[in-house]
Formats: structure tokens, sequence, C-alpha cells
């Protein structure tokens, strides 16, 4: 599979490049913006340019691969993940960010063959970070070796995580239950607005964890390969393996603070992506 991940890889890769300039030259224009489930789940036409551009453009060179994306699942096409190599693409993680100018924000797509991560991107062009990861080669930021800050303890973590885009009462409470926990047995608590790139930080050592419920599984793909190729850890909340589709996820960079973490929150029960 070594030279099909290359060119894979190489396709994706400018791909990506490409969209990022799109992105960043419409981020300081004004913008037509829609609301998903509520008025703080947003789309722009750009989140719809790009998808369709990373779309189009991989299944031009990779005619047999299948296609899982945000914004074509929210239009009504179902996450069906088989076999098959099948990409699965964010083209604008934190669009809220991006509708008010603020440049946290990621481009991220991941490639799965057999159901196993086995290539990631995560790209914020309006900082230059580019995070690259391909089964069994390590992870890179820029072109540079990178890896999880191996952090063990609770008390010195600084913790990533997100209030979500979600209305929904009991979530909010859940969510608001599991930072008071967090606050006060952490190091320090961080919210972007974009888990694809929080993801990012705990891969190259700035963050220690990220946790949160209420993700998709395009939030979490390109992160897969990457976070792990750079010696990090994924789990379920409770301590229980990682499920892709549970829309539940502790990344940390030990497997110690991942179960100290995750033995810490308490979850809700959400529909499966």
């Amino acid at each position: 599979m070594s030279s099909n991940l290359e060119n894979y890889f190489d396709v994706c890769y400018k791909l990506t490049k490409e969209c990022g300039l799109v992105i960043s030259e419409a981020i300081v224009k004004s913008k037509n913006i829609q609301m998903k489930s509520c008025d703080i789940d947003l789309v722009t036409e750009t989140d719809q340019e790009v998808e369709k551009l990373l779309i189009g453009g991989l299944k031009e060179k990779f005619p047999d691969h299948k296609f899982i994306g945000e914004e074509s699942t929210i239009e009504g096409q179902k996450c069906v993940l088989t076999d098959d190599p099948t990409w699965i693409i964010d083209p604008i993680d934190g669009t809220m960010n991006f509708v008010h100018g603020l440049p946290l924000i990621a481009i991220s797509i991941g490639l799965f063959i057999n159901k196993e991560a086995v290539l990631g991107i995560i790209y914020n062009p309006l900082l230059d970070q580019i995070f690259t990861a391909k089964i069994g080669q390590g992870a890179f930021l820029n072109g540079k070796p990178i890896t999880v800050s191996k952090e063990t303890e609770l008390s010195k973590a600084l913790v990533c995580s997100e209030v979500g885009t979600n209305k929904d009462p009991e979530r909010i409470k859940v969510n608001m239950n599991n930072l008071n926990k967090l606050a006060g047995n952490v190091h320090g608590l961080r919210f972007y607005g974009s888990a694809c790139w929080a993801l990012a930080m705990v891969a190259m050592g700035a963050a220690d964890v990220f946790c949160h419920v209420g993700l998709h599984l395009w939030d979490l793909s390109a992160s897969l390969v990457i976070i792990k190729e750079a010696g990090g850890s994924f789990m379920d909340y409770g301590g229980g393996p990682f499920d892709l589709m549970s829309r539940r996820v502790v990344c940390a960079s030990s497997e110690k603070l991942a179960k100290d973490i995750a033995c810490l929150l308490e979850t809700v029960e959400l529909e499966r992506d």
C-alpha cells in the first residue's frame, strides 16, 4: 500500500494547499451565512466551495474511492464507513471563528482503508500550519517531526475542550458539569472553537488533552492518525475503547492521562454518526 499511500497523500496535500488559498481570500470578505441545526451551527459558501473542490479533485484522481463530507452529509447523505478507501472531510472546522474573522480554523481530511485511519492532514492556512501523518511514518508540522508532550499528571495537564454548537439543555448541562470538574483538577482549560486545530495542538505537545461530547467523525478523522503517530492515545468517556461513530472523545498525551480524564467525566447518549 505504501506507493499508493504516497500518491494519495501527494494529491490530497496539493488540493488542501489550494483550498487554503480560497479560505485565506474569503475570510476578509463579506460572507453568505446559513444556519444548520440552530443559530450557532453555521455554514458559509466557502465551506461548501472547499468541500466541493476537495471531493471533486480527489474523485477525479481516485474515482473508486468513497467520500464523507460534513456539508454533503448535512444535505442528506448518510455517514457510511465501509472497508473501501474513504475520505472523511471537514472543509472548515471552526466556521463560527471563520465568520468572525478569528484565525483559529482548519481544513481536516482523513483517509480510511478497511476502516483504519491511514492518512491525515489538518491545515490552518491563516497561521501557515499544516499537520500531516501517514500510518507508520510519524507525524509532522510543516515537514518537521512532532510528538505529544508525554504528560501523565492531571494537575499538570493543559486541557482543550468545547462548549459546542448545540443548544440542547441536557448536553449543555453535561458539558458545563464536566468543565467544572476539570477546572478544579487540571493545570488549565482552553477553548479554541475548532476541534481539529485543538487536536493538532495535542499532537504537537502544545496541549495535553482534548475531550468533548458532540463531535462528528469529520471532526476527528484526520487527527486519529496524526495523534497516534505523534505518540498520543484515544479513549471513550468512562475509559472504554474509542469509537469513531460515538461522537465522544478523550485524546491525551499518554494513556494514563487519557484514563484519568475519561473516568472523571460524565456523558450523554447522542445519535451515532
